[in-house]
Formats: structure tokens, sequence, C-alpha cells
């Protein structure tokens, strides 16, 4: 990698989580080293099994097993600020190339990190790191500074049918 870019997966679509991963997998398999922190969620998802398939793969959840509905918790206060302090100190170790924060435009959303905090963490990305951020509502000052930027739009989705999420595929 001779430089390394920043990505912004947004929008209401269904796929953020998954491009993220997706890129991450491709990085894995071309021998790259991934650092993956997911913010605001802390149950038991699929995803959390890469590492029983790859060694240079390091992911850890910074949130308190339920999805916040109404007021965030203290806790959920303090999982961000150490999840986001975690994956400062990970991207600044220079161990690894890419670095996925994963819904932390809806860490963003709900005042658990601040705007300043998060654009402090992108400016001081090491010029060769692939940085992903992923979530709903990104802010335009995030879009503004990325390099590549998708928004997953919602034309139809199986849940208003009733369908219920699924284990290897929603989760």
């Amino acid at each position: 990698m001779d430089k390394g870019y920043i990505h912004v997966y947004t929008g209401n679509g269904k796929g953020k989580t998954t491009a993220a991963f997706g890129l991450a997998l491709r990085a894995l398999c071309a021998g790259k080293k991934v650092f993956i922190g997911q913010f605001v969620k802390g149950m038991e998802y699929s995803e959390l099994k890469i590492v029983d398939y790859f060694k240079n793969v390091e992911i850890h959840q910074f949130g308190r097993g339920c999805f916040i509905r109404n007021q965030p918790s203290k806790e959920d206060y303090e999982a961000a600020r150490l999840g986001l302090g975690k994956s400062k100190e990970a991207m600044l170790s220079n161990q690894y190339d890419v670095i996925v924060l994963d819904e932390i435009n809806i860490a963003l959303f709900f005042g658990l990190v601040t705007l300043e905090e998060v654009l402090d963490l992108i400016k001081l990305k090491p010029e060769k790191t692939e940085l992903i951020l992923t979530g709903r509502y990104a802010p335009k000052e995030i879009i503004e500074c990325a390099d590549l930027v998708t928004e997953m739009k919602e034309v139809k989705h199986y849940y208003t049918k009733g369908v219920m999420a699924r284990k290897g595929i929603e989760y």
C-alpha cells in the first residue's frame, strides 16, 4: 500500500458494516493487518469469528450488548471513549494497514464522542493506513475529509414484510 485513503460508508440502507468487512477480508487475504473497532455494538455478531480464521486481525466491541434506543447511558459514553482511545492507539502504532471504525457515525450521532475527537483522529492517520468509518448520519465534516464516500440507500427491505434479522446475514 503506497498511500492509504479514508472511506465512509453511510446512509439508511443495509450493507455499511458488510462493505467494511468485505474490504477487511480482502486486505487480510492480501496479507495485510487489520484492526476493527465496533462502536455501539456489544452483541455476539457472526463477524466476530473472523479472528478464528485470520491471525492478522484484531477486533474489539465498544458497546454494551444492546443498541441505544433512547438516551445513552453513562456506560455507553465510557465504552465509546475507551473505543476511540484504543482505535487511535492502534492506528498510531503503525502495526495495522487497515483500521475500521464500525458505527463511529452512530457514536457521533448520539454524542458518545465528539466530532472534534474523530476529526483529530482522522488528521493523525498515518499516510499508508486505510481508514474506514461506517454508520448512518455521517456528518458533512467527515464526508468532506473522506476520499471515498458510499451512501447506502434503502430502496426495498424485507424487514417491511416482517422478516427478522437472520444469523449470518444481518448479524
